[in-house]
């Protein structure tokens, strides 16, 4: 687990380019969540220091929203919201993927990397 957070460190620091695609739409990862969360927490403390730092969170930078509040105006989910935390992949304020729940980093990490290969944020993880 903390083998696969020192690896995204690195790939900051050797200053990885993002997609061009990127700059050209508004691109976030909206998290939703609840106060009294166990497992937004856990995210909290595992993922939230080293997101912002990595390629995956230059791609799709981070916004909170509270799963209890209404949504807001310029988000257009899918569907419904049901569990927190919920990772929700926007782009142009549509939802183009989500993961619902948070087993742990390395379960977050490769999934979120495929989501963003998928919407050609990133490169696919895959071929690198």
């Amino acid at each position: 687990m903390r083998l696969r957070t020192a690896f995204l460190s690195l790939s900051v620091a050797a200053g990885l380019a993002v997609s061009p695609v990127v700059a050209a739409a508004q691109t976030a990862l909206i998290m939703v969540e609840e106060q009294g969360c166990v497992w937004c927490a856990r995210w909290d403390d595992q993922i939230a220091p080293i997101y912002p730092k990595t390629q995956a969170g230059k791609a799709a930078p981070l916004r909170r929203v509270d799963i209890n509040d209404d949504k807001p105006a310029d988000l257009h989910f899918a569907r419904s919201l049901h569990y927190t935390p919920t990772f929700v992949l926007m782009v142009d304020g549509h939802e183009v993927s989500r993961i619902e729940g948070y087993p742990g980093e390395d379960f977050f990490w490769g999934v979120l990397e495929k989501m963003l290969s998928d919407a050609k944020l990133m490169p696919d993880p895959a071929k690198s």
